[in-house]
């Protein structure tokens, strides 16, 4: 059970593995008013940034689940190097299906409703392990502007229109599950752009430095697409942001 290879080399040495960039992570843990001691579930925590900042800044204290042995590894060294060790645990597993020891006051899948089959069902795999009263993290892409023909969506790595919504929609997706918006911190074009752009350079290094493995042809079409690819469609189209629900 591991992710792809050709996800470990895109990244790279990223820590925030979505389109924030660490000022926008940081103004999150403000805005939702971490306290000490609150316990937090990272479902799909990547390298661990979200978990292992908050508890450095806000003394926070939590578990992180990812299916990646290489992020998961990532994790565990920056808890190590921020001195958060204690507070902080990173599982390899299946994100899914893992369910804490207890409640917790915060639920958080970042960016990988997926697991969920959509947010609907990301919702319900994270409000089982939410305390009552507890509050829901929901990162998710939405579209900026109305997509128009297929390959633009496509291009937008959706399957189909439909796979995203406008930020209204959006929004109003959360309160026909029952759950009140209460922040929001949006990604833009300029963190957008960090996280794409730092892909290609990863890309370029890792092909320079391992020109017959098996995987350069493919990360070498990659590499030669993407960049158009983001400029003309995704930064253009697809907007990104965290959303704090609670229950109503």
């Amino acid at each position: 059970m591991d992710l792809a290879r050709s996800f470990v080399i895109r990244e790279g040495d990223l820590r925030i593995l979505n389109p924030f960039d660490a000022g926008k992570l940081a103004t999150l843990g403000r805005a939702v008013k971490l306290r000490p001691g609150t316990s937090i579930l990272d479902l799909c925590s990547g390298k661990g940034e979200l978990l292992c900042t908050w508890a450095r800044d806000h003394g926070i204290h939590g578990t992180g689940v990812d299916i990646s042995t290489a992020f998961t590894a990532a994790a565990r060294e920056r808890a190590t190097a921020l001195g958060v060790a204690d507070r902080v645990r990173f599982v390899h597993g299946e994100a899914a299906t893992f369910v804490p020891d207890g409640p917790v006051d915060v639920a958080a899948c970042v960016g990988a409703t997926w697991i969920g089959g959509g947010v609907p069902g990301t919702i319900g795999i994270l409000e089982r392990s939410l305390r009552p009263g507890g509050m829901l993290l929901i990162g998710e892409p939405y579209w900026r502007l109305d997509p128009p023909d297929e390959t633009t969506v496509r291009a937008c790595h959706a399957e189909s229109r439909d796979e995203f919504h406008d930020l209204p929609g959006l929004v109003r997706l959360f309160g026909d599950q029952g759950w009140d918006l209460v922040e929001m911190v949006l990604a833009d074009q300029d963190s957008w752009d960090r996280y794409a752009a730092a892909h290609w350079l990863n890309l370029r290094r890792w092909l320079d430095a391992n020109p017959g493995d098996d995987l350069a042809a493919e990360l070498r079409q990659e590499l030669t697409d993407d960049p158009l690819r983001h400029v003309r469609y995704q930064r253009e189209y697809l907007g990104w942001g965290v959303f704090a629900l609670l229950k109503r």
